[in-house]
């Protein structure tokens, strides 16, 4: 595909029929898209912090902030690190979702030490659905406390569904599963039937409550 075709409208048309686009490689002007037969979720009913983790958002460790940095999140994303040589995120889908972002579709949860941006993630919202896009760390722990403000965000707007394309074992602590695709379907109907509000008249009282309920969960991993 040409990444002149690679437009906002496009990509709401084919999140909503459960496709994502993908680039082989950072430096691949090539899009592909994909609909995985099995499809990750990150359950936000049965979100599980994990005890270390627990203590690093108690203790403050970051000041999170959402949608202040989002072009600086994505371009982290797309750099390769030690953990990765290479990401799927080229210039085009950089592109897309900078003006997706823009239009109010896409969001950051960015973690910050003394005004330095350390780490985040980025993601799409759609009805009562969001897509988790990729995250990144320069400080350990990160982009996991900036998972669990999303989760915290993501509850108190009335989310449905939290897609995470893929599963991995850095998501499988928090309570990730995958399901097949029909079932995937089903579900990603049902959550854009419903509006979720990503930013909403909201207290400091409320979103302490919230996420003190996360950190309260029993979790499955240390």
């Amino acid at each position: 595909m040409p990444p002149m075709d690679l437009k906002p409208d496009i990509i709401l048309k084919a999140y909503a029929a459960g496709v994502f686009p993908m680039a082989k490689s950072r430096n691949d002007s090539d899009i592909f898209w994909v609909d995985p037969d099995m499809r990750g979720l990150l359950p936000l009913d049965q979100f599980h912090v994990p005890r270390s983790l627990k203590k690093v958002v108690r203790r403050g460790a970051f000041e999170v902030r959402y949608d202040t940095a989002f072009q600086s999140v994505i371009l982290a994303c797309a750099e390769s690190s030690s953990s990765r040589d290479n990401t799927w995120i080229n210039e085009e889908i950089v592109t897309v979702y900078s003006a997706l972002h823009q239009m109010g579709h896409s969001h950051s949860v960015e973690c910050w030490q003394n005004d330095c941006l350390v780490g985040g993630l980025y993601g799409l919202s759609l009805g009562g659905a969001f897509f988790g896009e990729s995250m990144f760390s320069r400080e350990k722990d990160a982009s996991k406390v900036a998972l669990v403000y999303l989760v915290m965000r993501l509850r108190i707007g009335g989310y449905r569904l939290l897609d995470t394309q893929f599963v991995t074992d850095h998501l499988r602590q928090f309570g990730a599963i995958e399901i097949n695709r029909q079932d995937y379907h089903g579900l990603l109907e049902e959550a854009l039937s419903h509006k979720g509000i990503f930013y909403g008249d909201v207290s400091a009282d409320e979103e302490e409550c919230v996420l003190n309920g996360l950190l309260q969960s029993t979790t499955q991993t240390s």
